[in-house]
C-alpha cells in the first residue's frame, strides 16, 4: 500500500490523496496552521494558572486526580505535577485487563514518585459482555472507535465520579495530542458534559442487552445531588509542548519505568487494542492509529524514523497473530468470538452522548 513519504500516512485513509511526489494532502496543507494536535492560545496560560492555584487546595486531601494506565504520558504526567509543581496528587488506575508492562510501570513510578494510588476493576462478566458486544455491534468508525469511544466514558466518568466524593477539583490526564479525537475534547472537556451530560452510550440503552444495574458502570450526573460540585477535566499535554520519543526518553531517565521498552505504546497498552485493531486492519486495510500518529509525525511530535520502522513490524503481529499480536487470539477466547462476529452494524455516532453530538456540531 502506498504511503505519504513525509508522515506514513497510508492511501486507504479518507481523504489522504496521495500525489505524484508521494506527499499526502495532509502534509500538503500543514503550511496553513490548522493543526488539530497542537495546543492552542490560551490553553497554556489557563493550565499554569489553574495548577498554581490548585496547589493546596482547602477542604480536601489531594489537589488533583490522574488517571493512570501504566503508559509512559501518564507517567511522566504524575513526575510533572508532583515534582515540577509540588501538587498532592491521587493517582487513579481503571483495570481493564491491563498488561504485565504496564503494572510494573505503576508499581515503579508509585515506589520512585511516592504517591497515594487507587485501583478500580469493573466487574469482569460485565467488561467480558461490554467488549464482546462492541465488537459484534461495532459503529461506522470501526473497533477502535468503537470500543475507546464506549469505555473511555467509563473510566473517565468513573473518575469524575471518584473526584467529586473526594473533593477533588482537578482531573488531568494524560491524553498525547490528537487524543481524544478533537471534537470530544481539546485540551478540556466541557463543563455541560460533566455536569448535565448522562454518559451512557445511547445505543446501550436502546439494545435492552444490558440490565440498569449494569449501565450504572457510567457516569450520570442526574444521580447526584443539586448541589453538587464538579472538578474540571484537563489535558496538560494538549497546552504544553509534547515529544514523544522525549517523553519516552524522560520517564526511561527518570526511573519511571525498569526498561526502556515498557516506555513504548506498542508493549503498555491495552491488550484488547490488539483484537481491536486487528478488526480494522480486516475491515479498512490499515491500521486505525495510524492517522494519529501520522498527524503526530507532521508536528514534529514523533519520529518518522521510528514509525517507519515499527507500523509494518506491528501491523506484521497483529495480521499473524504472532508474538504481542498473539493476544489478538487470547483476547477471542476471553470474549468468545470467532472472526466472522468482528461485524460493523451500527451507523456513526451510534454511541456517542446527544450533547457531545452537538457540541461537535457546533465547533465544525
Amino acid at each position: 500500500m502506498k504511503k505519504c513519504k513525509a508522515c506514513l500516512l497510508p492511501e486507504s485513509v479518507p481523504e489522504a490523496d496521495i500525489d505524484g511526489d508521494g506527499i499526502c494532502a495532509f502534509c500538503r496543507n500543514a503550511h496553513t496552521g490548522n493543526s488539530s494536535v497542537g495546543p492552542r492560545s490560551g490553553d497554556r496560560d489557563d493550565l499554569e494558572s489553574t495548577l498554581t492555584s490548585a496547589k493546596r487546595t482547602p477542604g480536601t486531601e489531594y489537589d488533583c486526580l490522574v488517571p493512570f494506565s501504566g503508559g509512559k504520558d501518564s507517567l511522566y504526567l504524575l513526575y510533572r505535577l508532583k515534582v515540577d509543581y509540588g501538587l498532592r496528587v491521587l493517582a487513579y488506575t481503571c483495570n481493564i485487563d491491563l498488561p504485565q508492562a504496564a503494572w510494573s510501570n505503576i508499581r515503579t513510578a508509585l515506589s520512585v514518585l511516592d504517591i497515594d494510588h487507587l485501583v478500580y476493576a469493573p466487574a469482569p462478566a460485565f467488561l467480558a459482555k461490554l467488549f464482546a458486544y462492541l465488537l459484534r455491534n461495532q459503529e461506522a468508525r470501526g473497533a477502535v472507535y468503537t470500543v475507546s469511544y464506549v469505555y473511555a466514558p467509563l473510566f473517565e466518568g468513573s473518575a469524575i465520579q471518584l473526584a467529586i466524593e473526594k473533593k477533588i477539583p482537578l482531573i488531568l490526564a494524560g491524553y498525547s495530542p490528537g487524543q481524544p479525537e478533537p471534537e470530544r475534547m481539546r485540551y478540556e472537556f466541557a463543563p455541560e458534559l460533566i455536569r448535565s451530560e448522562d454518559w451512557t452510550p445511547p445505543h446501550l440503552k436502546e439494545c435492552g442487552h444490558f440490565t440498569e444495574d449494569e449501565l450504572r458502570h457510567f457516569f450520570n450526573p442526574a444521580r447526584l445531588p443539586a448541589e453538587t460540585v464538579f472538578p474540571r477535566y484537563l489535558a496538560p499535554f494538549h497546552a504544553w509542548d509534547y515529544d514523544q520519543a522525549k517523553v519516552i526518553e524522560a520517564v526511561t531517565r527518570l526511573g519511571l519505568v525498569k526498561r526502556k521498552s515498557h516506555a513504548s505504546p506498542i508493549v503498555s497498552n491495552y491488550p484488547i487494542n490488539w483484537l481491536m485493531m486487528y478488526s480494522d486492519l480486516r475491515h479498512f486495510g490499515f491500521n486505525p492509529y495510524t492517522p494519529e500518529f501520522s498527524a503526530l509525525i507532521r508536528e514534529g511530535k514523533a519520529s518518522l524514523t521510528y514509525w517507519r520502522i515499527m507500523a509494518p513490524v506491528v501491523d506484521f503481529m497483529i495480521r499473524n497473530k504472532v508474538f504481542l499480536g498473539r493476544e489478538v487470539t487470547r483476547s477471542m477466547r476471553w470474549l468468545g468470538l470467532r472472526d466472522d462476529e468482528l461485524a460493523i452494524r451500527l451507523p456513526k455516532g451510534a454511541y456517542d452522548p446527544p450533547l457531545l453530538t452537538r457540541l461537535s456540531s457546533s465547533t465544525t
